[in-house]
């Protein structure tokens, strides 16, 4: 008996979700300056108007075009969410393997950092950092990733240290490899799995995070962001707006988190053997 997890995965109806939802967002972030009728920051335009055939979605206090103003944040969050998820990723991949493999003092100062930075609030982190040095987004993702890798590191640690009994492992050793070419080539390939794991809960932290920052004003007003867009819209909650101005920002925020959930918990089901059996495509 062996499990095709290819033919698992296809038949999740998680995955498939999250893989239409990617394939949208990414054609969306890729496109989305050309998919934009307006630019979105051009305030040319009757400020509230209503929906329209030229507006889509209508038009904001400032006089700009909603639907563009849209593609644009959902793009901005998205790529915010991919920096700061792929970050986090590779810091955390690289270090929890560093230190399962070398034990020791090494083990003992990363492990404790990593104890540390799970202690702290990153979003009052972020916040601070926001409100008192205004950082590009760029540099807000990468500062994020920083407070997000050791839950990864710690998972690959764990992974690490059972690797390194392997019988491959100490073949390798026997035979005269160094820690580099095992680690690259024997400890890293096989965790892969993980990998997409940790980035898929990273991404979803790193979105509601941008979202959040945006939303309280501390992002640069000028670039577009779901957060701040949702920001805008419930100042005039009053008006007949909640439908073509607040709506479609929460429910793109709300989609891509859902991606990256749904994606998490297929390759959550592959990975873990206890939730695995529970799925469909087992083969002989």
């Amino acid at each position: 008996m062996h499990v095709n997890l290819s033919h698992m995965l296809r038949r999740d109806p998680w995955f498939l979700t999250g893989m239409i939802l990617i394939v949208f967002f990414l054609i969306v972030t890729f496109l989305g300056p050309l998919l934009a009728p307006f630019s979105p920051w051009n305030m040319d335009f009757v400020p509230l108007s209503p929906p329209s055939f030229t507006h889509l979605l209508g038009v904001n206090d400032g006089g700009q075009d909603i639907f563009s103003e849209l593609l644009y944040a959902v793009r901005n969050t998205f790529v915010f969410g991919v920096i700061g998820a792929s970050t986090a990723l590779f810091l955390g991949v690289l270090l929890g393997a560093l230190a399962g493999w070398f034990g020791g003092i090494v083990d003992l100062l990363l492990m404790r950092l990593a104890d540390v930075l799970l202690a702290t609030p990153a979003i009052m982190i972020l916040i601070l950092v926001a409100a008192l040095f205004r950082p590009s987004p760029h540099i807000l993702a990468l500062i994020l990733a920083g407070l997000m890798w050791p839950t990864i590191g710690k998972t690959i640690r764990a992974q690490t240290l059972s690797l390194k009994q392997s019988l491959h492992v100490r073949a390798a050793r026997q035979m005269g490899g160094g820690s580099v070419y095992i680690i690259s080539r024997h400890l890293i390939p096989e965790m892969f799995p993980l990998y997409l794991i940790g980035f898929a809960a990273k991404a979803r932290m790193a979105m509601f995070m941008e979202a959040s920052l945006a939303f309280l004003g501390l992002l640069d007003p000028s670039r577009k962001s779901l957060g701040m867009m949702i920001s805008y819209a419930l100042q005039f909650y009053y008006m007949d707006i909640w439908w073509h101005w607040l709506f479609p920002p929460i429910v793109c925020l709300s989609l891509l988190i859902m991606m990256v959930t749904f994606l998490a918990i297929s390759l959550e089901k592959v990975v873990d053997p206890r939730l695995r059996e529970s799925l469909p495509g087992r083969l002989s």
